[in-house]
């Protein structure tokens, strides 16, 4: 019996000869297919409708690629200048700093001057011995207003010896205003108010001061000392040179009297004195 014969086709694609459905050669469909924009019968393997152009072969349903987005590569050397950049910056506030603290330094300016407001052992006339710099004095809060008053006036001075102007003008109105709430003054009290009106400029304010106790006790030694002072600093050689005379001749009778607030100004009073002296001889 004779087995029926195979009906062959040849491949649309490959051109090879196919049965069945697909190509053995390279799996291309061999059925009848139609276009699925307009329906018009299509060839086996036709890549395009011949009536409405549509693509109906292979690859019609892949997108077209496309090209992958182009990213800017980082410049390693760019990268590597970050951390320079970083350091150069922080090298450069460092050396200002420095600058700054020399500038100041060199301008005597006192920059602590809010810790300077507590008053501490060493810096006022009443210290006996060094004190460790580690240790903070005591809070003035807890000073009576005359240990208060006393110690502004001392920082006062100190700071007026350094040169550091600054501080004077910070300190001074502190220490005014400890004294006024002293009042009633007596005479030692308002000769070192004067000395720290007349370190912070307030001159007026220190010849007032030095008149208050002289009319209280003309032949007064802080109140010569302080009115001299002040003539000198006012321009008025022709007072200041009377005031150096009345202290002369009060000096020892003044002495004598062992008044407090001449042993705690004694230095005041023997630099005056000699300053007096040598004056007169030049005349």
């Amino acid at each position: 019996m004779t087995s029926p014969s195979t009906e062959f086709t040849k491949c649309p694609v490959c051109d090879e000869p196919a049965t069945g459905r697909f190509c053995a050669n390279c799996g291309a469909t061999l059925a009848k297919v139609s276009c699925t924009e307009c329906g018009a019968p299509l060839s086996p393997g036709a890549l395009f409708c011949h009536r409405c152009g549509k693509r109906v072969g292979r690859g019609s349903e892949v997108p077209a690629p496309q090209e992958p987005a182009t990213l800017t590569p980082v410049r390693k050397e760019k990268q590597s200048l970050v951390p320079w950049a970083i350091a150069a910056v922080a090298l450069l506030a460092a050396l200002a700093t420095l600058a700054g603290r020399g500038f100041n330094a060199s301008r005597g300016s006192t920059l602590d001057a809010p810790q300077n407001a507590l008053p501490q052992a060493g810096l006022d006339d009443r210290a006996a011995a060094p004190v460790d710099p580690n240790v903070r004095g005591p809070d003035i809060s807890s000073l009576s207003p005359q240990e208060r008053a006393d110690r502004l006036y001392t920082r006062v001075m100190i700071l007026n010896s350094e040169g550091k102007t600054d501080s004077v003008q910070f300190f001074a109105p502190m220490a005014l205003v400890a004294y006024q709430m002293l009042e009633p003054l007596n005479a030692d009290q308002r000769y070192d108010m004067g000395r720290i009106a007349e370190v912070a400029g307030q001159l007026d304010a220190a010849r007032a001061q030095a008149d208050t106790i002289l009319k209280g006790a003309p032949t007064h030694l802080l109140g010569l000392i302080l009115a001299g002072r002040a003539s000198e600093l006012l321009a008025q050689p022709a007072q200041k040179a009377e005031f150096a005379r009345r202290l002369l001749a009060a000096e020892k009778s003044e002495l004598a009297t062992k008044k407090p607030e001449y042993e705690r100004h004694e230095d005041d009073i023997k630099r005056a004195v000699a300053d007096a002296r040598t004056a007169g001889t030049k005349r």
